[in-house]
């Protein structure tokens, strides 16, 4: 990307698929730096903006609340005299991350020992065969 390129809020909004008001409520809650405005009032954004934004979407969708989130950027403006908070919220998300990754990884294995169940049924369907037991289908490791 072009280190000095400028974006709308239509723009952000469509690239991060998010509505504009959510943008306006990430402004009013102090979530992204300062937003600069034309003339006439429009919002314009840069690639620090950008770089909020992956973060503020890469914290929420895993589990970060807001709050924290804003908690974190108020550390990172005095990041020397915050650095162990910084580093501790960071540590006990990636920990709160790796639960809930494991705990995907055992349900994608149990969806997919389903798929493999159901699709023996539709073949004893076929075959007019007895149907198969739901346990002869051990759990596949999707690590």
């Amino acid at each position: 990307m072009e280190p000095y390129k400028r974006y709308t809020i239509k723009e952000i909004s469509d690239m991060f698929s998010l509505p504009s008001s959510t943008l306006r409520y990430y402004e009013e809650q102090e979530l992204l730096p300062p937003v600069a405005r034309t003339k006439q009032g429009q919002r314009i954004y840069s690639q620090e903006h950008l770089d909020r934004l992956h973060a503020i979407e890469c914290f929420k969708n895993t589990g970060l609340s807001l709050s924290k989130i804003r908690g974190f950027f108020e550390y990172e403006k005095d990041m020397e005299t915050n650095i162990d908070n910084l580093i501790e919220i960071v540590t006990q998300h990636e920990q709160s991350v790796t639960v809930q990754l494991a705990e995907m990884e055992r349900n994608l294995a149990h969806i997919h020992q389903k798929v493999l169940y159901y699709n023996a049924i539709k073949e004893a369907y076929k075959k007019h065969a007895p149907f198969p037991c739901f346990h002869d289908f051990a759990p596949v490791s999707v690590t």
